[in-house]
């Protein structure tokens, strides 16, 4: 069978299951801040509608600016870009032909699109279900290497690893030469989060992608930057499409950052919802990834793959992440997002309806 190869747009999920699309259903595939977007946004999307016949800044320099003041950087070591999608695919372009490493499971997107670059792809399993993530066991995985691809918090475990891991990474790939490459694309849904945008000045080795579509719910907008030394920054500009972000994103991403209050509701919110879920998943014998973000593996272990569970899930009306298209999960976790009180009530509720049905299976 031939899977979509992401989360959200579930017509192409159920197509290719040759399932109807129910007329009502919800879509837990994607993971995005389930209060939606901040409502300053749509208070001043009139003004923002006013500035479409303007080009937009081709060097966002008031975003670049205001990021640069948050994160405590200069402004040279940034770069925005249409979504994190474009700033993996510029990475990819500039490993053409490279030999990299990927943590898995992780995101499909970083071995697409260093397979479209003829990259040399080697693979590192983590090992379920506690996904332990250390530089000894690393280490050997890292010879000949000359870029690493890591997602903190992880895709899709929604586990995230202390910044003394990160460093102990980082510091042995730099002895090696080998780029690390750090996707932070669910960092502000931690409560407590230290960051390692410092440690740039640093390491000559390190470039971080950072995404705004998560938390403030704007994936049909695309936006996200990259924070690493100078050099990578402007290599990396020279690959990039002139004009690549809209002026509609750009005032977005602006309006965005200031939504500080925004961000610690959505945490607690988050964080809420999650120990309810857990606690149900628990009486109800699942097993759940340790996932500290909003989205999380999940699976019942009476199971030796969750086709079975994934399926009626679907008929349900409920859809998660597959992960039969994840090297090393191959199909045996579902990934979910964590959705508003309601749904994820529904989804307890099919759960439930799932367990009493199969509890002697």
């Amino acid at each position: 069978m031939s899977w979509p190869s992401h989360g959200s747009n579930p017509q192409y999920l159920y197509k290719a299951m040759g399932l109807a699309l129910p007329k009502e259903f919800i879509d837990f595939s994607a993971n995005i801040n389930p209060l939606g977007p901040p409502p300053s946004l749509k208070e001043k999307w009139v003004d923002f509608f006013r500035e479409i016949h303007v080009y937009p800044d081709p060097f966002a320099i008031k975003l670049t600016d205001m990021i640069s003041k948050a994160e405590q950087t200069e402004r040279d070591t940034i770069l925005i870009g249409n979504g994190g999608a474009e700033l993996i695919t510029l990475l990819g372009r500039m490993l053409a032909r490279k030999r990299v490493l990927l943590v898995e499971p992780t995101f499909s997107e970083y071995e697409e699109v260093c397979r479209v670059n003829q990259c040399e792809i080697v693979y590192h399993q983590l090992i379920e279900p506690d996904f332990t993530l250390n530089l000894s066991d690393l280490r050997s995985s890292l010879e000949d290497v000359d870029a690493l691809f890591l997602c903190n918090p992880n895709n899709p475990t929604g586990i995230h690893y202390p910044p003394s891991t990160m460093i102990s990474i980082i510091e042995e790939c730099e002895k090696r030469d080998c780029l690390v490459i750090l996707d932070e694309a669910f960092f502000d849904f931690l409560i407590e989060y230290e960051s390692v945008v410092p440690y740039i000045n640093k390491f000559s080795n390190l470039i971080i992608i950072r995404s705004l579509t998560k938390m403030f719910a704007i994936p049909g907008i695309r936006l996200g930057y990259l924070v690493a030394q100078p050099a990578i920054v402007s290599e990396l500009s020279k690959l990039q499409s002139h004009w690549s972000t809209n002026t509609i994103a750009l005032l977005a991403g602006e309006l965005c950052l200031q939504n500080e209050a925004f961000i610690k509701e959505t945490q607690e919110y988050i964080d809420c919802e999650r120990k309810r879920l857990f606690s149900f998943f628990y009486h109800n014998n699942y097993i759940a990834s340790s996932s500290d973000v909003n989205f999380y593996l999940l699976q019942d272990p009476h199971l030796q793959d969750q086709f079975t569970l994934f399926e009626f899930l679907l008929h349900q009306g409920i859809i998660p992440r597959h992960t039969f298209n994840f090297p090393g999960l191959d199909g045996r976790w579902l990934r979910f997002a964590i959705k508003g009180h309601e749904e994820n009530n529904q989804l307890m509720e099919v759960l439930a309806k799932w367990r009493n049905q199969h509890s002697s299976s």
